[in-house]
């Protein structure tokens, strides 16, 4: 018995001498980075957990730029998904942020910009070439429909998926325009 109270005894005290360095850790954020690169990095790291909310799908695109200490966040969401919150509280969690501006566009409710975002999405990875891309846990291509007009945005592998996802886009119904932003990765 008196061995298991010894036991305790040194278990509260390595948690009384423990204590103070928690609550200091738990009061005091993690330090602002210090270069602009590090900023930058926490930057990138901090707004890529936005591709990994439930709500961001193929149909959300988000960006940001960083001027300094300061952060911009642009692109298109569906009306929703509530990213466009959910991304300036991110943004406003980095250590060391100076401003955040939101500018991300929240795209009119449409039930006919709805069909034409899953038809956009049939057509394109329903082709063979493409539909790798959509196995991706976080889909390079993004399908964005504002008012009948599409615009696929993100990265592919080359130029011929590149100009398919063109084609395939104007084969959905509805659709009054396509323009194709999407970037071809540069091959290292």
């Amino acid at each position: 018995m008196k061995r298991t109270f010894r036991g305790i005894q040194l278990v509260v005290a390595a948690a009384l001498v423990a204590a103070p360095a928690l609550v200091q850790a738990s009061v005091h954020p993690p330090s602002a980075p210090t270069t602009e690169a590090e900023f930058q990095q926490q930057v990138r790291r901090q707004m890529s957990m936005l591709a990994m909310m439930p709500r961001y799908n193929v149909f959300d695109d988000v960006s940001y730029t960083v001027y300094g200490r300061n952060v911009t966040l642009s692109g298109q969401v569906t009306p929703w998904s509530d990213l466009k919150a959910d991304a300036g509280r991110l943004a406003k969690s980095i250590p060391g942020v100076g401003t955040v501006t939101n500018n991300i566009e929240i795209l009119p409710l449409s039930p006919i910009d709805q069909q034409i975002r899953i038809a956009e999405a049939r057509a394109i990875f329903s082709e063979p070439t493409l539909s790798s891309y959509a196995e991706d846990p976080f889909p390079p291509i993004h399908i964005i429909v504002k008012n009948g007009n599409v615009t696929l945005e993100g990265v592919v592998k080359t130029q011929n998926d590149k100009n398919l996802a063109g084609i395939r886009a104007y084969m959905g119904r509805d659709v009054f325009s396509v323009t194709n932003d999407l970037q071809v990765k540069k091959s290292s």
